[in-house]
């Protein structure tokens, strides 16, 4: 797997939650598949979407293009230089239990969602 770098780590109790930055494609993708509808959501409006374009010209909530368009998205706001892509993937771990639930191509909105994530914690 190409290399990451944790950019934040916090441990409350039995929880831990990272931030990694990765420039693995397949792994943001694959965390991206993952992402239920309340992270996408947190996505959509940290990448601006609604701000950035027209109502008439994204898909509505239930349109099955939608997941599709947002990972475009995503990937075009990743884009740090020609064709390199980095990403911030948001992990958490409880006991032996762990997954990636929040890809996004910044710090600040990986960040916030991962202390979202901590209970007691402000953003």
């Amino acid at each position: 797997m190409p290399q990451q770098e944790v950019f934040f780590e916090q441990t409350t109790g039995d929880r831990r939650v990272e931030v990694l930055k990765t420039y693995d494609r397949a792994y943001a993708r694959e965390v991206f598949g993952n992402m239920d509808e309340a992270a996408q959501t947190y996505l959509w409006s940290s990448l601006g979407i609604n701000e950035t374009y027209d109502a008439t010209e994204v898909p509505a909530c239930q349109d099955p293009d939608r997941e599709d368009f947002l990972w475009e998205e995503l990937l075009e706001a990743a884009r740090e230089d020609g064709s390199l892509l980095s990403f911030f993937v948001v992990n958490e771990a409880t006991g032996s239990r762990s997954e990636s639930l929040y890809v996004s191509p910044d710090w600040p909105s990986a960040e916030a969602f991962a202390r979202s994530r901590i209970p007691g914690v402000q953003s």
